[in-house]
């Protein structure tokens, strides 16, 4: 099946959305269960300082939070946080004291005044058309304001709308004076977060079944094993460990002296997808099939571009000693293997 397709089903009891690509599942969002949603802002109070990092650990409702970069914050103090990632099992929930209200198009920044426009968005007529939208949605408020992406071509009704609904929420989460621990809000799950973030025109299907019709239980099976084929007889393994996820490649049976670059570079493809879809995080590591230090470079380029347009934060850390490469990605999901059975 050609084009993108939006399922919004239920795995069991689970909320969960899907958006297949030409017939391939090419991301999955799962709720998460008992752990905080990312985004979920709470009234949190600081507990004990970490010496030597910098942070301080917090307690909130659902239990312990970790704060880096804390300044003249002492134990017994309440202060806003909000969810940015998962933790792993035993590890205190990651947090930041910068709030971000964000939706389809519209993302209010309490600490960063000022109305901006996404970069992506570059004929000037547009760009002027939608900063006219802002200041006319946002008169006198104190906030800052940035314009999503999405917005190229939206109605002026729908992102003025958007816009408003994200003021009232920082609102009403700002003036909220009390000061015993608190959800003050939630997270959004899979089905909003699927009409906020996959915004490419697509086909959405709501109907109970959605996932079994359109193919996406099967692509659940098979992300159940490690090996993801590159094509070529070539593939790759994703193993994730306690300590961090190693990536091997095989050539396979391509045994050509351009083996090793054609294995590696479709790597550098697949990547971003298979580690989206499973959910991983943390410390990633690549053991590279064998080519030339000189096909290092084009190896990265690739993997850049292959990471520019994923929506999960990565930083490419580089090469080690042995020949090996690292990448650090944040924890936005939690993994696959922890949510399906």
């Amino acid at each position: 099946m050609k084009g993108r397709t939006i399922i919004l089903d239920h795995l069991g009891d689970v909320e969960a959305a899907a958006l297949m690509v030409d017939g391939a599942l090419d991301d999955l969002l799962i709720d998460t269960g008992d752990a905080p949603r990312v985004g979920t802002v709470y009234r949190a109070v600081a507990d004990r300082p970490v010496k030597g990092q910098g942070g301080m650990f917090l307690k909130t409702p659902d239990g312990s939070a970790f704060l880096r970069q804390v300044k003249g914050l002492a134990p017994g103090q309440t202060l806003l946080v909000q969810v940015t990632g998962f933790a792993e099992e035993g590890k205190a929930i990651p947090v930041t004291q910068k709030l971000l209200f964000k939706s389809r198009y519209a993302i209010v920044t309490p600490e960063a005044p000022g109305l901006n426009v996404s970069r992506a968005i570059r004929d000037e007529a547009e760009r002027d058309r939608l900063l006219e939208i802002a200041h006319d949605t946002m008169g006198d408020a104190e906030y800052g304001l940035i314009l999503r992406s999405s917005c190229e071509g939206a109605a002026a009704e729908e992102v003025s709308e958007d816009i408003v609904t994200m003021l009232s929420l920082a609102d009403a989460v700002l003036s909220d004076d009390a000061t015993e621990m608190e959800v003050l809000a939630e997270g959004d799950g899979p089905h909003t977060l699927a009409w906020r973030e996959w915004t490419t025109k697509a086909e959405v299907v709501t109907e109970p079944g959605g996932f079994e019709e359109h193919g996406v239980l099967d692509a659940l099976d098979a992300l159940r094993a490690d090996r993801v084929s590159l094509g070529g007889g070539s593939s790759m393994y994703v193993e994730p460990t306690r300590a961090l996820t190693a990536v091997d490649v095989n050539t396979g049976t391509d045994a050509s002296l351009a083996a090793g670059i054609k294995a590696n570079m479709s790597c550098a493809r697949a990547l971003p997808r298979a580690l989206r879809l499973r959910g991983i995080g943390g410390q990633i590591v690549i053991d590279l099939a064998p080519m030339p230090k000189k096909d290092r470079r084009p190896f990265e380029t690739a993997l850049r571009a292959a990471f520019k347009s994923d929506d999960v934060e990565t930083t490419l850390v580089g090469w080690t000693p042995l020949g090996h490469f690292e990448l650090q990605r944040k924890r936005a999901r939690m993994l696959l293997s922890e949510v399906i059975e």
